[in-house]
This record gives structure tokens, sequence and C-alpha cells, in this order.
């Protein structure tokens, strides 16, 4: 019997505790949840002019160029350009949920984030755009940067003459005849994946990767080689490079060598270079600095005011687009991405139409032909081509080009400044 009892009330509580959860279950259902927000409030009001967007548009543009230009660094000519060459591929469409951020927004935010290199939830508040959306349209935008202005503003020059065309500016604007351009690294840091560890990890004891470029005589970049690990040397990063395999293997088409006014000697084109490098026949660098004679360090100087193209062009570079003064802290390959397209964005405004008159005197004619003898006469009247420059004897070669240059920067090539240089202590 009390057994019997005791099953009665273990089924009666079972019952029960099925009936509360059920009861339990068909409240909540019947809670109503509070609706989930497309976006927040704040944001919403982008569109009802409260963006610091809409304040450079509205009001800057029209009432203070010179801060509009400091704000996109660019005028807004060239920006209204760009702007229209871009839109095509950043263009969104708008749907019944939500209106579309525009091209003019896209392109502002982006070259907002690279001239300041603000985070992106600190630029969420000043453009009232969702930090993750800014992620998602700064990568886009700079693709499309890269995708629009690659084609139109940096090219390796592929002919003899217009190798040519570049020694000429370098001779009428530094000096230096028959250089064809400056090059060096630069390091731009980032901050790598953890797993990543020391991998990237320089000489200073910072994660980077290496900026190496080659740059005319007006500060505009022929060539960059983007990516090499931090750790590596720049000779290393040139030796690897697209250029500098060219270089090595003399099957980039440098121009004759050829006789300058007043020296009687055949000086090859060449790029130059830093300690860094490695002396090549076309590759020049300076004397090591000890025991140095007067004519070396005439020759130094000279060297070092035509290389200096190169350190101008990164600081003009860097201190415009600023992200680069920065640890970027994003992946290596968005970090390649940044450095591109700030490289074509500086070569677009170095284009531009008396933009460089900013940075170089434009008080000298480019001519073409600078050279009386073409090159097919050049290649009859002499055996000193590049061919003749590999072997054991390249370093040799080398050594006696450097010689040659530096007598000539001694004799026919002498300017008056130089003597006063050294004088104040250049070298």
């Amino acid at each position: 019997m009390d057994a019997l009892v005791a099953e009665v009330v273990r089924r009666r509580k079972n019952a029960i505790n099925v009936f509360l959860l059920i009861e339990k279950l068909r409240r909540r259902k019947n809670v109503t949840k509070p609706a989930r927000l497309w976006s927040c409030s704040w944001l919403l009001r982008r569109d009802k002019h409260q963006s610091v967007l809409n304040m450079v548009f509205e009001e800057l543009g029209p009432e203070d160029p010179a801060c509009f230009t400091n704000f996109t660094r660019m005028q807004e000519d060239y920006w209204n350009e760009l702007l229209t060459l871009m839109t095509p591929l950043i263009q969104k469409k708008d749907t019944v949920m939500r209106k579309a951020i525009s091209p003019r927004d896209r392109l502002s935010v982006t070259l907002r984030y690279l001239a300041t290199d603000n985070t992106f939830k600190d630029l969420s508040y000043s453009t009232r755009i969702a930090a993750n959306t800014i992620s998602s349209i700064v990568r886009s935008t700079l693709a499309a940067i890269i995708q629009i202005l690659e084609p139109r503003v940096i090219n390796l020059p592929s002919t003899a003459d217009e190798w040519e065309l570049v020694g000429h500016k370098f001779e009428m604007l530094w000096n230096f005849p028959h250089c064809i351009g400056s090059l060096d690294g630069k390091h731009i840091n980032f901050r790598p994946a953890r797993k990543e560890g020391s991998k990237f990890r320089n000489y200073k004891g910072k994660d980077s990767i290496v900026l190496l470029a080659l740059v005319d005589a007006e500060y505009k970049f022929l060539f960059v080689d983007i990516g090499m690990n931090g750790r590596m040397h720049d000779s290393a990063v040139f030796r690897e490079s697209p250029l500098g395999k060219k270089v090595y293997s003399n099957t980039l088409p440098f121009p004759f060598p050829c006789e300058v006014p007043g020296f009687n000697y055949k000086l090859p084109y060449v790029i130059v270079g830093d300690d860094a490098f490695a002396l090549k026949p076309n590759l020049l660098k300076p004397y090591p600095s000890r025991y140095l004679t007067l004519d070396k360090r005439i020759f130094n100087y000279r060297l070092s005011r035509a290389r200096r193209t190169v350190e101008n062009a990164f600081g003009i570079l860097a201190n415009r687009w600023r992200v680069l003064l920065s640890t970027i802290p994003l992946d290596v390959d968005m970090v390649e991405t940044i450095t591109y397209a700030c490289v074509l964005l500086h070569n677009y405004l170095i284009t531009k139409k008396n933009s460089h008159q900013w940075y170089v005197p434009n008080n000298y004619r480019i001519s073409n032909n600078s050279n009386t003898n073409s090159h097919e006469e050049q290649l009859s009247e002499h055996q000193y081509g590049l061919e003749q420059q590999t072997g054991n004897r390249s370093c040799n070669n080398a050594l006696e080009i450097r010689d040659k240059f530096c007598e000539y920067f001694n004799t026919a090539g002498a300017v008056p400044f130089q003597y006063t240089a050294i004088e104040m202590g250049n070298r």
C-alpha cells in the first residue's frame, strides 16, 4: 500500500513539472523582444549634414581651399578629377533597406585615414560611418586607387631615350650627368600577427617591410618594390627585386656611354645609391669615409646631392600620408596595399600641372636631343657596352667608372658651391 501511494505522488510531481515547463515556454514565447537596430541612431544622421565630410565639401571647399587641401592632401580640382576616375569602381547601389555611402564619402574617408592614421573607430565619430564599414571601405577604395592610378602614374622607362630624358633632368637640376635615378629603401613599420614571431624584426628592433624605390630628379617614383622582409639588407632587397635582376643581368636598356662636355671620356649612365649597395658599373656609391682626399670628398658630396632626391621623396611621401610614419596595426598584405596606394597618390600629385614646383624649380627646358649622336652611331663608335661589363673584371670597371666621375666633378664638371659645401663639413 505504501509503495502504491509513493508511485502516485511521484507521477503527480512529474505532471506538475511538465505543466510548469509548458507554461514557462508559453510565457517566454509571448514576450515581445526589443527590435534590433540596423544602425545606431547617431550614425543615421550622417545624411542630415551633421558629418565632418559635409563640412569639408560644403564649407571648406568654397570658403577655405587651403583647409580643404590640408584635409584631403590635394587641391579640390585634383580631388574632383580623381573622384571622377574612381566613381565607376567604388559606387554602390541603394537598397530598400538603406542608402549606399556615396563615392565622395568613400574616397574622402580613405584619404583621411592615409593622411592621419586615425583608427577606424576614431574616424567613425567624425564621419558618422560605422568602424567596421570604414574598414571595408578603406580596403575596397585602396584597391580601386591602385587599379586606376597604376597604369597612369608609375612607369619604369623601357627605352634608352626615356632613360636619357631622366638623366638630362638630373644634370639640369642636380648637376649630375648620366644619372638615371636615385635608389634607397625605407622601412614601413607594422604590427604583425603574434604567430609571425620575429619574422619581420629589423635591425632597429621593430617589425617592418621594405619599400625599395628608384626616384627621378623631380621626386617621382620610377620603380618600387614593396613587401620584402624588414630584416633583409637593402642590397639584398635590390638584388632580389625585378629592377635589380635587370641591372645585374645587364638587360635594362641603359643609354650607351658617351662623352660629356669638356671631358674626354665616355661616361656610362648610372644609378646612385648609398653605402648599403654594392658598387657596380651602373650603380655608384660613395667612397669609404676613411682618409678621403679632397677630390673624393667632392665626389661624395656631389653623389649625395643627387642621391638625396630619393630621401626627399620618402620625406614628402610620409609627411603627406602620415599613416606611413606610424606602426600600422594591420596584416602585412594590407600594409603593402596601403604603401603602394600612397606611392601612386604621391606620383599622381607630382605629375599634375605645376605640382612639382612646390619642391623643384622649373627653370629648365627638357630636350630629347641632348646628345648629338644617335644610339646607333654611339654603338659603332665605341665597344664599351654593357655586355663587356660582366665577368671577373666588373669590380675593376666599377672602380674605374667611379674614379672617372670623381675626376669629372673636380675638373670639367666642377661647380663653385661644391668647395663651399666641403668647407662647411658636407661630404
